[in-house]
């Protein structure tokens, strides 16, 4: 099992979002070591959710890998804003998993929060200027902020 972080812009897809739906495919990343990040994945996999381009950025819940990748359809749909003329049904460039949702946090863990942790000085999340979208959890970050929600989850 591996563990993931999944930042996402609240405003375009919410954790909130995926509970109302349940899973939901993950699309729309059209970046190669995010892309890279996706194919490495495996059902079982767990997540938090990072919302970003917040008032307080941080982690807010929990998700599941439920499928494997497979090739991202809006590269192929021209009306998709994440379409790619590059990309051909034959040769598919970019990939999504399914993602389920688990959890939901009472109180974010925001970046600040996560900067001050021992667990996280090393991790690419806390360094400035990182915009990746996707970025590996280590299995000892994962259990410290399970540590800190344990009884905070809804």
């Amino acid at each position: 099992m591996a563990y993931w972080l999944m930042k996402t812009e609240p405003e375009a897809f919410s954790l909130d979002d995926l509970q109302a739906r349940g899973q939901e495919p993950w699309d729309g990343i059209r970046n190669y070591q995010a892309r890279n990040f996706l194919r490495s994945m495996q059902p079982g996999d767990g997540i938090f959710i990072y919302h970003s381009r917040v008032a307080v950025p941080g982690i807010v819940g929990m998700a599941e890998v439920v499928s494997s990748a497979h090739p991202d359809p809006t590269q192929f749909d021209p009306r998709s804003h994440y379409y790619d003329s590059g990309s051909s049904l034959d040769k598919p460039r970019w990939d999504l998993v399914d993602v389920a949702y688990r959890s939901s946090f009472t109180q974010c863990i925001s970046l600040d929060s996560l900067r001050n942790m021992p667990e996280f000085a090393d991790s690419p999340l806390v360094r400035k200027g990182n915009r990746l979208s996707i970025l590996p959890i280590t299995e000892s970050q994962w259990q410290h902020v399970l540590s800190l929600v344990d009884d905070g989850r809804q």
